[in-house]
């Protein structure tokens, strides 16, 4: 229970950050350092995301820490990736067609993320469109990580399951013990 409530407050607290950040406007960053900051968000993203399956791996009797951790990631991946569409699209509005605000910006980073991709809101430009491939990839790896860490995890408690009834397997009854009288 102690994990639920802990994934839902990682949420809220993503999304209170995408809604609250400032983003005045009194220089736009030149084109380079804009694509230098996405770089480095997704490499911190990389590395949580590799931090996060590492910390499973050498724990797997603790998974459920471990998944809510990876979905805890999950959230940090899908608003980074709004928060640059919404980005792109105020600094050039020819990037999206039908994106908009915040909202907007989340909505297609978790269309992206499920790939359903209704069409009412697109990458129309070659940055937007390179962004949202880095998700849909990232998106997979991330997807992949949460898939082979519950296989593992249920590989490991069907080896615990299977040698814990190996060990509690009773003994063959033993013919009594027959005393001589005398």
């Amino acid at each position: 229970m102690a994990h639920i409530v802990h994934s839902i407050l990682t949420l809220a607290c993503a999304l209170v950050v995408y809604y609250t950040l400032p983003l005045t406007r009194p220089h736009d960053p030149p084109e380079v350092v804009s694509g230098a900051l996405f770089l480095a968000g997704v490499a911190g993203l990389v590395w949580l995301t590799a931090h996060e399956v590492r910390r499973f791996s050498a724990r797997l009797g603790e998974a459920r820490t471990r998944v809510f951790g990876l979905l805890s990631v999950l959230y940090v991946v899908v608003t980074f990736f709004a928060l640059t569409y919404y980005l792109m699209e105020r600094n050039d509005p020819a990037q999206f067609d039908g994106l908009e605000t915040r909202t907007d910006a989340l909505y297609f980073s978790i269309v992206t993320l499920g790939t359903v991709g209704y069409g009412d809101v697109h990458a129309a430009g070659q940055e937007a469109r390179i962004a949202a491939m880095v998700q849909i990839v990232f998106d997979l790896v991330v997807i992949g990580a949460l898939f082979a860490v519950a296989s593992s995890q249920i590989a490991y408690r069907m080896n615990v399951v299977r040698s814990g009834h190996e060990h509690a397997r009773p003994e063959r009854p033993q013919p009594p013990e027959i005393t001589p009288r005398g």
